[in-house]
């Protein structure tokens, strides 16, 4: 018996940010971030939408296309790095927003863009244990409350939405066949905020100079994001008996689609089994992976026995992938 995927859902912000719009305020150029980056437009949240929002939306998308009631969750957590608060977590706020009878545990899970492949490893342990029979499992972020919209290297890179997925035990042999997580601390430095929390907290010097958002030595990324990368799918699929001509589809964390070719061609998936979603959403951090599975689904990429690759990099730096049998 295994932990298993059993629904998703996901939610993107009405509004669309296109690179054309970005040509309008800042220094740069829709060929200039497309022939970089893969990226065409992105979704931001309004002005009052908070990560908790776009979760609960992503819920009831969940809810409503499966079937389900949020009363049968036993557990909830959410995958972010842009917080509603400092605390309590979003996934507590979360609850607020469903107003459950039943006040399940809920907790936040705090690991870069990998966050969400680091919640479905907790996940799977607690569902296979016992621990738990029913856990909502999301990934969200607003990242464009988190970027120096004046730094054209990063604010061009990410969008805004959530992703949810239910997790619970299964008898059959689908499921979750693997997972392998990972981080280097020592590498943190190239890919984080630098203020905001108790190693610089907020003044006013920390808001004059956009330390409140995203730092990234990019190159470096690159590099290591690759080499991570490939390893990451190596292994799961090492632990699951499988090899990269066993992949159906593989749906790769959407951070540049530079990236997301050498990663390929290292681990040998070709790009016609590879869903792109960085076009249309950009980097939505750790909603990526449970926006893009959603999105697959909805577009019938995902069929019953497919075996599918999940793999991740971020800020951390942190790491992960899973192979799942649909």
């Amino acid at each position: 018996m295994r932990a298993k995927i059993t629904a998703t859902g996901s939610y993107l912000p009405e509004k669309v940010l296109t690179n054309f719009d970005l040509e309008k305020v800042m220094d740069t150029s829709d060929e200039w971030i497309r022939t970089r980056t893969g990226i065409r437009e992105r979704h931001i949240a309004a002005d009052n939408e908070a990560t908790s929002d776009m979760v609960a939306k992503a819920i009831q998308n969940l809810c409503e296309r499966h079937n389900i009631s949020p009363e049968e969750f036993d557990m909830i957590i959410v995958a972010t790095d842009t917080p509603d608060t400092a605390y309590p977590s979003t996934a507590c706020w979360v609850q607020k927003h469903l107003k459950l009878k039943n006040k399940v545990p809920a907790f936040d899970m705090e690991a870069g863009c990998t966050g969400w492949l680091y919640g479905l490893e907790v996940s799977a342990g607690l569902i296979e244990s016992g621990r738990a029979k029913k856990i909502l499992l999301a990934g969200a972020e607003t990242m464009s409350k988190a970027v120096n919209w004046d730094d054209r290297a990063t604010a061009v890179l990410f969008g805004d939405g959530a992703g949810a997925t239910l997790i619970e035990l299964t008898e059959d042999d689908s499921g979750i066949l693997s997972t392998y997580i990972g981080a280097n601390g020592t590498l943190a430095h190239l890919l984080y905020q630098p203020a905001g929390g108790s190693r610089m907290p907020a003044s006013e010097k920390t808001v004059k100079e956009s330390l409140h958002s995203v730092y990234m030595a990019g190159n470096e990324v690159f590099r290591y994001a690759v080499r991570y990368m490939q390893m990451s799918a190596e292994k799961a699929l090492e632990r699951a008996g499988l090899r990269a001509e066993d992949v159906s589809i593989f749906i790769p964390h959407q951070a540049n689609q530079r990236i997301i070719d050498a990663t390929c061609k290292r681990v040998g998936v070709p790009l016609s089994k590879t869903y792109i979603t960085i076009d249309r959403i950009a980097n939505i951090s750790a909603g990526t992976i449970p926006i893009s599975l959603d999105l697959a689904i909805q577009e019938d990429r995902v069929k019953k026995g497919d075996i599918v690759l999940m793999d991740a990099f971020g800020g951390g730096f942190t790491w992960g992938a899973a192979v799942v049998r649909w």
